[in-house]
């Protein structure tokens, strides 16, 4: 049997622990069948050969910088077929620069609301709010999300700015606290697919840390989103 190939690349802000991160899931990928090749850059996406051999593409790249020719290289893969997927940053708020991988991609961060501002003490944890992810109609129903139920979690809550191309499999919801500026609760997209040519991307918001990442539902999410991105027949 023809092993499937993934193309596992990293880098960008530090901060998201882009070699711990994607450590975390290259024993899954290897026992589902895959060969596994990582790169710390994305001069990658630029080789041609190498991207139309790849059948999934897994990107933990926090905001960064991409040139022309290796977005386009990137994108011609995806619209080939070759999957794509990521979580948090390394997906939605990567290469902020660049309107043509927002429009890949479909969704952009924009923020994570914080804390009171009483509350806050000048680290990462001031913008961790404890928020639901819920799972919509079409997600209890998709191979991605059957059968998880809504989950709590305390972390980053991203507020993502997206089109109308993307199906959502589950999202959360922004309450409008007194400390806000806006005037009533704003549900975002948590997770979602995109069809792109005859390519699968797969988004999960969540995994600002580690442990978010090891939390079951999360970790079941993104897994299961890197089957269902690869390259079908």
């Amino acid at each position: 049997m023809t092993r499937k190939k993934a193309l596992v690349v990293r880098g960008g802000w530090e901060g998201h622990r882009p070699v711990e991160a994607t450590e975390l899931f290259l024993p899954f990928l290897q026992s589902n069948g895959y060969t596994v090749r990582v790169e710390e850059s994305t001069d990658v996406y630029a080789d041609t050969a190498e991207m139309a051999g790849t059948d999934l593409v897994v990107q933990c790249i926090t905001m960064s910088e991409i040139t022309y020719e290796q977005l386009a290289g990137l994108s011609e893969a995806v619209a080939a077929g070759t999957g794509f997927t990521g979580w948090h940053g390394g997906i939605a708020d990567s290469f902020r620069a660049s309107s043509d991988y927002l429009h890949l991609v479909g969704g952009q961060f924009a923020t994570h609301p914080g804390k009171e501002p009483c509350e806050r003490r000048g680290d990462a944890e001031d913008n961790y709010l404890p928020h639901t992810i819920d799972i919509t109609e079409p997600g209890r129903a998709h191979p991605i999300t059957a059968g998880i139920e809504n989950f709590e979690l305390h972390t980053e809550q991203y507020w993502v700015l997206h089109d109308d191309l993307i199906d959502v499999l589950a999202t959360t919801t922004h309450p409008a606290r007194p400390w806000q500026p806006w005037h009533r609760p704003v549900r975002s997209p948590a997770v979602w697919t995109r069809l792109w040519g005859t390519g699968r991307i797969v988004v999960t918001t969540p995994g600002h840390s580690l442990d978010v990442l090891e939390n079951p539902n999360v970790r079941t999410i993104i897994e299961r989103g890197m089957l269902w991105a690869t390259r079908t027949a």
